[in-house]
């Protein structure tokens, strides 16, 4: 396997450039920022932008490279909790934290299946979302039809929230993850109308194929 080569001075400041411009443009009004934009923001031109990233995907990696880990350390945080169920509203807490304060980031999660990248920090990631879920149902505290694949409309349901209020009421998103936590417990629970979604149907659904 060859090594690459390192980036020239110029070209590694040029990508640096361009990755703090995007994080800051994402932050501010989502991933599907104009490309223009961020080359203008970071001060190249878009052909520079596009020698460093091809596709917009390769940007938006760069910029998010990090979120995986950060994920990971949260998720890994939470399976240390004694009390299963504490762990998972911890984890669910932090991520939906995340989502809040980064709209770019709560775009990504909204468009990204874990398991859709079959290696590094995503499937870490979802290995350890794996056991949070699996242990807190084992507890009897969470509904036993409950999945992982479930845990996306807790995202999907939170982007949408920041998405419609959250310059009004940033914090909003609390309320809304109440109601879905409450609905989430063993003791509430009644028998779902629809079967849970398959792994392969909410990367579908997610537009990331199967």
């Amino acid at each position: 396997m060859t090594t690459p080569k390192p980036l020239r001075k110029d070209a590694q400041r040029n990508r640096e450039q361009l990755v703090r411009a995007a994080r800051e443009l994402f932050a501010q009004h989502g991933i599907d920022v104009a490309l223009e934009e961020i080359a203008r923001a970071a001060g190249v031109s878009i052909g520079t932008l596009y020698n460093r990233f091809p596709t917009r995907q390769d940007l938006v990696d760069a910029v998010f490279e990090d979120r995986a880990e950060t994920v990971s350390r949260l998720a890994e945080h939470a399976l240390a909790l004694d009390d299963p169920w504490a762990g998972l509203v911890h984890f669910l807490e932090r991520v939906c934290e995340l989502q809040a304060a980064d709209r770019g980031y709560n775009d990504l999660v909204s468009r990204r299946v874990p398991q859709a990248s079959p290696s590094g920090g995503y499937q870490r990631g979802y290995e350890l979302m794996s056991r949070i879920v699996a242990r807190a149902r084992e507890s009897g505290q969470l509904r036993t039809d409950f999945t992982l694949e479930d845990m996306a409309f807790v995202t999907w349901g939170t982007t949408r929230t920041v998405e419609a209020v959250g310059a009004v009421r940033p914090e909003m998103w609390r309320r809304h993850l109440g109601l879905l936590l409450d609905g989430m417990r063993a003791g509430a629970a009644h028998p779902l109308p629809e079967p849970p979604l398959r792994p392969e149907e909410l990367a579908r659904a997610m537009g990331e194929g199967c």
